[in-house]
Order: structure tokens, then C-alpha cells, then sequence
């Protein structure tokens, strides 16, 4: 890994050595409200726009006539970038520091947010990809810096409950995310087959267009949102981390070799990938006639409880963790998400639906947990650590590709098996995985 190590370690350090330097030795917690408040920014945008995934995955399905597995590449497509992108943007934040690659990650995302015109104008599937891909990529830049960034911003001890409590916003992001999605993008009107075979070629041409224009101004918007925060943190004058150790110290390599690190990457696999495949084929699952049987617009709604589950979770979690160690919460946690979904697969009607929603609620403490002590104690391997984990977001990718085709082929209730062992998994992190050889 080509990077800097004191700058890398200077902007992924954690606790058990990582400081601030902002000309006091010691943690003020009041001291650091505005950056905290910046952070919480940063993650509601992440969040909120992230969740829209789980919007388009129906919406270009209908748009493109697309399978399960082809509809997946949305999200195959967005959280590949954190694995590709990750080690380059430990680059970028090793060259400009991470206030300045905070900007520069949401003025790429921006211009990702803009490519969805063209993309819904020439009425390209690999445009609307090609668009995502660029906003996950400065997003991923966003992540490799803010998620270290504030769980130094206080006293090491709180690091887990502080992480939690600043990703309570993500969770906010896609609580209100479904609810906008569903109201823009997927107002428009879904013709049934039979409706669609009466059409000629130029109405049908004509009426997914329609459909698809129905990104335009949402993703315009959400480019200049995007635009105005990165001024807004370009202005603010935050305190800079760091480095914990001697310029040198550490690699890539080292970092691999240490057990925890290597669990807790494939911890957060797991759990981004579990959480994104249950949210993408969630309004799927609640329209079919067995379990709700309403209108893809009517789901979208029940997809922001599943969110807003995740919310509520993790403001309660940042006072539970002050409390409980993190690795027995997120035992249970997962434990609880593993049973919710068996129940979902195995029953029907209402039963099966609020029983997969509910795991939104158990998702709400699992990446800040899986994160803080996948990097436990590690001290001068920490940057690199958090670049492993970071890039192990790409289960977000791979899960869901593989639950399509596990849908294509078997069903798509029945392809939630596939979360169960990811939840499986956490139990076993939490308890034994994550604890120091």
C-alpha cells in the first residue's frame, strides 16, 4: 500500500494512542461539538443517499426490465467502489490532509449525483451504474476519513458509544430516504405486462422514459446539497489528528497479519452485505401478494421503518454501550437479526414482513462495534487496519448480487437464507473472534 504511514495513521487513528493535536494534550469533549456536528452531517448524507439504492433497485428493475440479478448491480456496482477505491483514497487524504479530502470526496460525489441526467436522458443502464460508481467513490473517501476521525474526537473509553452515536445520523439519512425516494422516484406509473403488450414500440419507448426522468431532479438537488456541505466543512476550522507513532511504522502487510483485523474485516462484510440485501429486495419481498401485496410507492414507506429501526437503535445503543461491553450487545444483536429473518422466510402476512423490518433495529449498533473492536488495540497498524475494514464494505456488493440470483433461482423469500449466515457469523465475531490472540 503506497501510502504515507504518518499520514495514514494520522488519519485512521483510534483509541489506545490516537490524538488531537489542536493545542491541548488532553480530550475536551466540548471542544470538539462542532467537528462531532460536521461528522453527524457527513453521515446523514451517506446515509440518506446510500438508502436510495434501495429505490432504484424496484425502479430501474421496472425501468430496464430487469431480472433479480441484474437489478443487484446497483448495489454490486455502489459498494464495489469501497473496495476499489479504498487504498486510493488513503492516498488522497495522505496528500491534502482530511479536511481537504472531505471536499474533494463530496464534490465527487456530487458530480456523481449529476451523471444520473444524462444517464436517465440516454436511458442507459450503464450510465445510471457508471453514476453510481463515481458516488460511492467519494463516499468512500468520506468513510476511510470521518469514521476514525470521530471516534478520536473524545475519550477512548466512549470511542464505540461516540461512533454509534454519530452513525445514529446515517440512520437518520435512511430512515427519511425511502420516504423522499418514494414520493420522486417512484411516482410514476407501473403498467402491468398486459398493459405494457398493447403498447406499441414508441409508447413503450415514451413511457420508460417518463419513468425514468423521474431521477432528474431529486439527484440535481441532492448534487448541490452535496456542493454547499463541502463548502460548509471547507470553511469550519477543525482540529487535526495526530500521528500516533513514528513516521515508517507499520504496513499493509502487518496490519493483514493481525487476526482481529482480518475477522473484523470479514465482520463488516458480512453485516453491510446482510443489511443491504435485506434493504434491496425489501420492497420486493412486501409487495408480493403472500406477505402484503401493496404498490412498490405504498413499500417504500415500510422500508423507512426497516432504517428508522437502525436509528432508533443506535441513539439507544450509545447509552447501552456505556454500560454493556460491545461485544456481548452485538451478540445479542445478532442473534436476535439471525431469528427475525428465519421467521420472515418461514411465515407470511404481516408476521413475515414487520419480522424483517424489525432486523433494521438489530443492524442499528453492528458496523461501530464490528468496527472498534476489529481495531482493537492495534496502535501503530490502526490506519491501515481501518483501510482493511473499510474496504471489506464491499459485502454491500457481493451479498446482494448473490441473494438475486439465489431469488432468480429459488425465490426470492426464500433466498433470505443467505443474511442468516452473515448474522451467524457476528455472533461468532463478537464473542470469540474479535478478542486478542
Amino acid at each position: 500500500m503506497a501510502v504515507d504511514t504518518s499520514a495514514t495513521t494520522r488519519f485512521g487513528a483510534l483509541p489506545n494512542g490516537a490524538m488531537l493535536s489542536d493545542n491541548a494534550a488532553q480530550p475536551n469533549q466540548s471542544k470538539y461539538t462542532g467537528a462531532l456536528a460536521a461528522m453527524m452531517a457527513l453521515h446523514f448524507m451517506i446515509g440518506f443517499l446510500t438508502c436510495l439504492n434501495d429505490i432504484l433497485v424496484p425502479h430501474l428493475k421496472s425501468v430496464f426490465d430487469l431480472n433479480y440479478t441484474q437489478a443487484a448491480l446497483i448495489q454490486f456496482t455502489f459498494f464495489t467502489a469501497y473496495f476499489a477505491m479504498s487504498i486510493p483514497a488513503g492516498k488522497v487524504i495522505a496528500g491534502l490532509g482530511y479536511k481537504r479530502a472531505i471536499v474533494v470526496g463530496l464534490g465527487t460525489s456530487a458530480v456523481g449525483a449529476l451523471l444520473f441526467y444524462p444517464a436517465s436522458l440516454i436511458l442507459a443502464y450503464p450510465v445510471f451504474l457508471a453514476a453510481l460508481f463515481t458516488l460511492a467513490s467519494g463516499f468512500t473517501v468520506l468513510q476511510v476519513a470521518v469514521n476514525p476521525y470521530a471516534a478520536v474526537l473524545g475519550k477512548p473509553e466512549t470511542a464505540s458509544s461516540r461512533l454509534t452515536l454519530t452513525q445514529a445520523f446515517n440512520s437518520l439519512g435512511t430512515f427519511i430516504a425511502p420516504r423522499v425516494g418514494g414520493l420522486f422516484i417512484l411516482s410514476a406509473t407501473v403498467l402491468t405486462a398486459s398493459q405494457l403488450v398493447s403498447m406499441t414500440e414508441a409508447e413503450r419507448l415514451a413511457h420508460r422514459l417518463a419513468e425514468a426522468a423521474s431521477v432528474q431532479t431529486p439527484y440535481i438537488v441532492f448534487a448541490g446539497v452535496l456542493c454547499v456541505l463541502a463548502a460548509v466543512i471547507a470553511l469550519l476550522r477543525l482540529p487535526v489528528i495526530a500521528s500516533v507513532e513514528e513516521k515508517g511504522a507499520g504496513s499493509l502487510r502487518e496490519a493483514w497479519s493481525v487476526r482481529r483485523v482480518r475477522l473484523g474485516a470479514l465482520g463488516i462484510f458480512a453485516y453491510v452485505g446482510a443489511e443491504v440485501a435485506i434493504g434491496s429486495f425489501l420492497i420486493s419481498f412486501i409487495t408480493q401478494p403472500s406477505i402484503a401485496g401493496i404498490s412498490e410507492q405504498s413499500a417504500a414507506v415500510f422500508v423507512s421503518y426497516y432504517w428508522g429501526g437502525a436509528m432508533v437503535g443506535r441513539f439507544i445503543g450509545s447509552v447501552l454501550l456505556r454500560r454493556t461491553p460491545p461485544g456481548v450487545l452485538l451478540a445479542a444483536y445478532a442473534a436476535l437479526a439471525a431469528m427475525l429473518v428465519a421467521t420472515a422466510i418461514l411465515s407470511s402476512g404481516s408476521l413475515a414482513m414487520w419480522a424483517l423490518i424489525a432486523v433494521g433495529f438489530c443492524n442499528s449498533i453492528m458496523f461501530p462495534n464490528i468496527f472498534t473492536l476489529g481495531i482493537d488495540g492495534v496502535g501503530k497498524l490502526t490506519g491501515y487496519a481501518s483501510s482493511i475494514i473499510t474496504m471489506a464494505i464491499v459485502g454491500g456488493a457481493v451479498v446482494p448480487l448473490v441473494q438475486g440470483a439465489l431469488a432468480d433461482a429459488f425465490g426470492l423469500q426464500r433466498a433470505f437464507v443467505l443474511p442468516i449466515f452473515c448474522y451467524v457469523y457476528i455472533v461468532y465475531f463478537a464473542l470469540k473472534g474479535w478478542k486478542h490472540e
